[in-house]
């Protein structure tokens, strides 16, 4: 081993949404039809997660719509999804998987997906990668009856590319790699989209360029894949040889940070509309931002039509904000101050604070009204503490009983999802 080889776990819980619903129901995942869907949505809405068995029997994916489903499929369930169970559940395996490792060797990547950096914990235990592998599998199966796969690697890169690409085919969905393994099981890999950090789109500037392969890549001049795509032809190139040199304890840390709020409306809004969902989101910002202690000096609002298409325009305060009302002002006034067809259908809102300060080093300016700020903040830091405590019902403003609010809905909902 290598100073910048390690032992690295990358561990996925198998058809997690859909793996928790049947196990709710007393059902076996592997032996039960299963897709985790909100049929209040209609038939065009995600299927968020399908259970194994649907998968293999069936080929029913995750990600398809509603409709792709054959409705005929014998004992077919379609499960409500409930997110707070499932963050309860990524929260259990979190704390298994702390049973073994320390917290600084622990990258958490997804709700159902994380890594763990296992090097200096197998000597102590008298483990081969492997076996200790399989010990933390069992304790999952054991305590919570959810199956995972697992990819064993030299670095990051390569224990998530096999897990994606052999552990998830194997019968005990448990794989191991080294550089060995690299020629004979990366290599022939394609579509590119099928290797960790290649989306289409990259996959089709590189196809463009004669690459259709992972090997084809690996063959490659580094210098030339650099002048196409930069930093990123760079990673591509070193990890299509398998290597990776991030570590899980270099924690990253951004030299800016950003808050943001939106919504993907579930039908077709008017520009009359549209307003209502701008108050309410600039509540949920305003929220958000009293309780990381934040003001907001520039917030972005992206507009998004039902073909798609949409636009964006900045908010900039003079001094920094953290209260509802002159974010939704200003935003309200802009997108009604912007020349549009009446008949043009609204499917998404979004407000994101990028300029984001501390509220306690914030230097003010003479020309404030420091009483009336100080009343104004008192004011929105208890109802952001009842909405908090007492929950947001309690505390919402009178517009979220209008026509087109979606208050009272996004008080149901985690990450756009039933709670």
């Amino acid at each position: 081993m290598t100073i910048q080889d390690r032992v690295i776990l990358a561990i996925d819980l198998k058809s997690f949404y859909a793996s928790v619903e049947c196990l709710s129901r007393g059902l076996d995942p592997f032996r039960t039809p299963l897709v985790v869907a909100d049929l209040s949505r209609g038939d065009g809405t995600i299927v968020l997660a399908s259970s194994p068995y649907i998968r293999k029997k069936y080929h029913v994916p995750s990600r398809c719509r509603l409709r792709e489903v054959d409705k005929t499929i014998p004992g077919l369930i379609v499960a409500r999804p409930h997110m707070e169970t499932y963050l309860e559940y990524s929260a259990k395996v979190n704390a298994i998987y702390l049973d073994y490792i320390d917290e600084k060797d622990m990258h958490v990547y997804s709700i159902d997906e994380s890594f763990l950096d296992v090097t200096h914990y197998l000597k102590r235990h008298g483990d081969t990668p492997e076996s200790y592998a399989r010990k933390i599998i069992a304790d999952i199966r054991r305590k919570l009856g959810l199956v995972v796969t697992c990819g064993i690697g030299k670095n990051l890169f390569m224990a998530k590319a096999c897990m994606d690409i052999e552990a998830k085919k194997k019968e005990d969905f448990l794989a191991q790699w080294d550089y060995r393994d690299i020629p004979e099981k990366l290599w022939p890999v394609t579509p590119l989209s099928r290797m960790w950090g290649i989306g289409t789109r990259l996959e089709r500037r590189l196809n463009a360029l004669g690459f259709h392969s992972i090997g084809d890549i690996a063959m490659a001049d580094r210098n030339y894949l650099v002048s196409k795509f930069g930093v990123i032809g760079e990673e591509i190139y070193y990890h299509s040889l398998g290597y990776d040199d991030a570590r899980i304890q270099e924690k990253y840390v951004p030299k800016e940070s950003s808050l943001s709020v939106g919504e993907v409306l579930l039908r077709d809004y008017g520009r009359d509309e549209i307003p209502r969902v701008l108050n309410d989101l600039s509540i949920e910002l305003a929220d958000r931002l009293l309780m990381e202690g934040k003001k907001a000096k520039e917030i972005h609002v992206g507009i998004g039509y039902k073909d798609h298409d949409g636009y964006a325009f900045r908010l900039l305060f003079q001094d920094p904000v953290d209260s509802p009302s002159p974010i939704a002002r200003k935003a309200i006034r802009l997108f009604l101050s912007r020349k549009e067809a009446e008949e043009k259908s609204y499917r998404q809102v979004h407000l994101v604070a990028v300029d984001v300060v501390s509220a306690y080093c914030y230097q003010g300016s003479l020309f404030e009204d420091y009483e009336k700020e100080r009343r104004q903040a008192d004011l929105e830091k208890t109802l952001m503490t009842i909405r908090k405590t007492y929950g947001t019902m309690k505390a919402m403003p009178c517009s979220a009983l209008c026509l087109g609010s979606t208050f009272i809905q996004r008080d149901n909902q985690i990450g756009g999802h039933h709670r």
